[in-house]
């Protein structure tokens, strides 16, 4: 029965959170988009104290729970260990924990986010992990299945649905994410849990609280015939059924082998365990192999190799138009209300959630090293509204300050730069304006080109103090295939 409500639990959370990536019309995020945010290391980041203590209380009363029911790519594990399971029953083992290396992934991970390395935090991050295989792999698939409903309910005139544009954002997540999800699907496979159990940071921490939970499956050694079922349905390979041991570092209470033993020889309760009940400790040895394994094991963490994603847009319209390239900008454009640049890529764990939920297409993954795969802002594709507070309203973990509509139209998020030699006015000698009839501020006056001649061509002067860096004249600049003007990013925003 136990089993069966943990199932259950762990499917409707699993396909919530994943709706949450898919949607894009942000109808889900009103009403559960908290799941997003009592994600560990998202509530941990975003110093949601509240969150942070419940989950460590939720594991010191039930064990890792949070690991079978509330994390996405558990979940996502063990529904590919579940198909695994149709092609070879019986097929797990007991295997001795790799103690040292999860410690050593846990401290390459602590030293990574407190230097600001947003790319290998986020590379380890499991509920960002899960975030980008949902939002490049998953997202795409949906958004088809959802054009080819509007095509055919356009043909009855009906509006139900709409088409969306399906596109690539960046090369490197994307080729990150199809890694990433071959890897953990064929571990999961294979050997179910083997990513939690021993590269997971999260589930090191938790694995390690769990070991003083106050219910957890405990073997009665009397009813036990040493059959070995346990354990060969165990897929965080914990069980040792020969030596009636458990390794609760690594159970992720998912009840298996409740449900399994056909004597009820195990049970989840608050009994103390035996000594010949408990699990192996890990020794005094092994933390200082750990230790001088450190060195070692970050070298080949420092070895990550990065695709330079190359992005381009084809603007639509009755005629083809050359394609804009984006401009080399000094500082990236990070979303208002994440107050600095630092600040962002010191709690963003890459999750792609806002990316998912931009209606205006603004953000991509990052391609540079250092913040690999965080968001920053473009505007080859649209620009980012005034009006919009989406991305404020679904980060989870506190990268993104929430901002209402009236805040967002005074955060400066960048300031936007001219460029003379790009400027239709003065390369093809024509009238123009459009920046200046867009911008939704009004940080942009059109000028005579000749101060002296008041009948010359004009041309935009922007007044830097005013503009607010949404990006409205470098996305609807006619230039090609590079905007007369463009957007560079503010170390620090600020309010105009």
């Amino acid at each position: 029965m136990l089993r069966k409500i943990r199932v259950i639990a762990a499917v409707i959370f699993f396909t919530l959170i994943t709706l949450l990536f898919l949607d894009f019309t942000g109808t889900l995020h009103v009403w559960f988009g908290w799941m997003a945010k009592i994600q560990f290391l998202p509530a941990l980041l975003s110093l949601n104290v509240g969150v942070v203590l419940a989950l460590v209380m939720l594991t010191l009363i039930l064990g890792r729970v949070y690991c079978s029911v509330i994390c996405p790519l558990g979940v996502f594990q063990d529904i590919i260990s579940w198909m695994g399971r149709k092609r070879k029953r019986n097929r797990f083992s007991y295997s001795p924990a790799l103690s040292w290396l999860r410690y050593v992934v846990l401290v390459v991970f602590v030293i990574a986010f407190i230097n600001g390395i947003g790319s290998i935090v986020a590379l380890l991050a499991p509920y960002s992990a899960y975030g980008r295989i949902a939002s490049n792999l998953f997202t795409p698939i949906y958004q088809w299945v959802n054009n080819v409903f509007a095509y055919f309910a356009e043909r009855i005139h009906s509006y139900a649905f709409y088409a969306v544009d399906v596109w690539l954002k960046s090369i490197a997540t994307f080729a990150v994410s199809v890694l990433t999800f071959i890897i953990i699907s064929v571990l999961a496979w294979r050997n179910g849990r083997t990513y939690c159990n021993t590269v997971c940071p999260v589930g090191t921490v938790l694995g390690f609280l769990s070991r003083f939970s106050y219910f957890k499956p405990v073997i009665n050694t009397e009813k036990c015939n040493s059959c070995g079922l346990c354990g060969r349905n165990c897929k965080a390979s914990c069980i040792d059924s020969k030596a009636h041991k458990i390794d609760y570092s690594r159970c992720i209470t998912c009840l298996d082998c409740v449900d399994k033993c056909n004597r009820g020889a195990i049970k989840y309760t608050h009994q103390h365990v035996t000594a010949d009940q408990t699990e192996l400790p890990v020794t005094q040895t092994q933390i200082n192999d750990s230790r001088r394994s450190f060195l070692s094991v970050t070298a080949l963490f420092a070895t990550t190799v990065v695709l330079q994603a190359k992005e381009e847009k084809v603007d639509g319209g009755l005629a083809v138009i050359t394609d804009k390239k984006i401009p080399k900008r000094t500082t990236p454009i990070t979303p208002a209300g994440s107050l600095s640049a630092r600040h962002f890529s010191q709690h963003c764990t890459a999750c792609q959630l806002c990316i998912s939920g931009c209606p205006n297409q603004v953000l991509r993954p990052s391609s540079n090293l250092m913040t690999l795969m965080q968001p920053e802002m473009s505007y080859e594709r649209g620009y980012c509204r005034p009006e919009c507070t989406k991305c404020s309203k679904v980060c989870p973990s506190g990268a993104i300050h929430h901002i209402t509509k009236a805040e967002k139209s005074a955060i400066q998020i960048g300031h936007s730069v001219w460029i003379k030699k790009n400027c239709v006015v003065v390369r093809d000698n024509v009238d123009c304006g459009n920046c200046a009839r867009h911008c939704p501020v009004g940080a942009i006056q059109m000028v005579p080109m000749n101060a002296n001649n008041s009948n010359s061509r004009k041309i935009p002067a922007i007044n830097v103090e005013r503009c607010i860096g949404c990006g409205a004249c470098e996305n609807l600049c006619p230039a090609r295939p590079f905007s007369a003007i463009y957007v560079e990013g503010n170390e620090v925003h600020r309010t105009v």
